[in-house]
C-alpha cells in the first residue's frame, strides 16, 4: 500500500470515519505472536469489526481479523483472538475514563508498520446519527462536483 517516511500502511478502517465522529487518536503497539506479525506484513488484516475493550487496567483490541499465516504449522494463531494494546499508563487511564462516559467508544482506524513494528491507530469516537451521515455524504458530493467543474474549466 502506501509508504511515507518509514511508515508502511497495512490496513485502514474506512468505515470508522463514516460511522463515528473521531474525537482523539492514539498510537498503540500490539502484543503479537510470531505468525501474526508475518500475516500483518503480508497485509492480511481486517479492522472492520474491531473495537477496543478495557479489561481491568489494560486495553485489548477485539474482533480484529489477522489471517492465519499460510506457512504456519500447528502453532499458528487464532485469527480473531483479543490482542493487548501497548500504551503509556496515562493514555490508558484517559481512554478508560472516556469509555466510561455514555456514548463514547474506541475503534481502530489504521494498522501500519513503523520501523518494522506493528502499530495501530485507535480513536475515541462518538457514533453518528443517520442525518450526520447524510450531511457528510452531501458535503463530499458537492466537493466532488466543485473539483470536477474546476478540472473541466482548466482543460
Amino acid at each position: 500500500m502506501k509508504q511515507t517516511s518509514g511508515i508502511k500502511i497495512v490496513a485502514k478502517n474506512r468505515r470508522a470515519r463514516h460511522e463515528y465522529h473521531i474525537l482523539e487518536t492514539f498510537e498503540a503497539g500490539l502484543a503479537l505472536k510470531g505468525t501474526e506479525i508475518k500475516s500483518i506484513r503480508a497485509h492480511r488484516v481486517s479492522l472492520k469489526r474491531g473495537y477496543v475493550q478495557p479489561r481491568g487496567d489494560e486495553l485489548w483490541l477485539v474482533d480484529v481479523h489477522i489471517a492465519e499465516y499460510e506457512q504456519g504449522n500447528r502453532e499458528n494463531h487464532d485469527p480473531i483472538r483479543p490482542r493487548k494494546l501497548l500504551l503509556h499508563r496515562r493514555e490508558i487511564d484517559k481512554i478508560i475514563e472516556a469509555l466510561n462516559q455514555k456514548g463514547l467508544t474506541c475503534v481502530p482506524t489504521m494498522m501500519y508498520l513503523k520501523n518494522g513494528r506493528a502499530k495501530v491507530k485507535i480513536a475515541l469516537a462518538r457514533g453518528k446519527q443517520l442525518h450526520d451521515k447524510r450531511q457528510d455524504m452531501a458535503r463530499r458530493d458537492s466537493q466532488r462536483q466543485v473539483e470536477r467543474a474546476l478540472r473541466e474549466k482548466y482543460r
